[in-house]
């Protein structure tokens, strides 16, 4: 076994553990520490194959923005009482069952189309990774630049809510 196929190997392992925490461990904030070693896992599994950009982009936006997004969702949350509201009644149930079999079917009809589109052949050129992220980079700093900005100020102010409410009187992190 050569060097290179040893540390995919030992990084899927990594990625898939730290995976099956996230959905096994019942206390969020582990959860939540598990996603991000699945995420830079699965960052670092990219880097392994040459895709650079991709590793980057896996740790910058997911590793770090979407984590960051599920911490101060946790923030608001009084863990003492999440079981028992997320475990209630017969009704509860059904609803959960029936949300998992309905996204199950948009899955497979997002697999029965992506087959079909498969089957085509693709008519564009393809560009080079580094010619790719060049016009995606210019475009979105010229024509998107609006929206771009836009959205960092809209997640900022997320941010700054976020905690401004569990700090608030009766929220899950006030100072009695």
């Amino acid at each position: 076994m050569t060097a290179d196929s040893f540390l995919f190997w030992m990084l899927a392992a990594v990625t898939l553990i730290s995976g099956l925490t996230v959905v096994l461990v019942s206390n969020p904030i582990y959860s939540a520490l598990s996603l991000a070693m699945t995420m830079v896992g699965v960052s670092a599994l990219f880097a392994t194959l040459g895709a650079y950009f991709i590793a980057g982009v896996q740790l910058i936006v997911y590793a770090g923005a979407v984590l960051v997004l599920f911490v101060m969702v946790l923030m608001l949350f009084d863990l003492k009482t999440e079981l028992a509201t997320f475990s209630r009644g017969k009704l509860s149930g059904i609803l959960k069952i029936a949300t998992v079999g309905i996204l199950a079917g948009f899955l497979a009809g997002a697999f029965g189309i992506t087959a079909e589109l498969a089957e085509k052949p693709a008519t564009a050129a393809v560009q080079s990774g580094a010619e790719a992220a060049k016009s995606l980079g210019v475009l979105l700093f010229t024509k998107y630049v609006f929206g771009f900005e836009a959205l960092g100020v809209l997640l900022l102010v997320i941010a700054i809510g976020v905690v401004g409410l569990a700090r608030s009187k009766g929220g899950t992190h006030a100072k009695h």
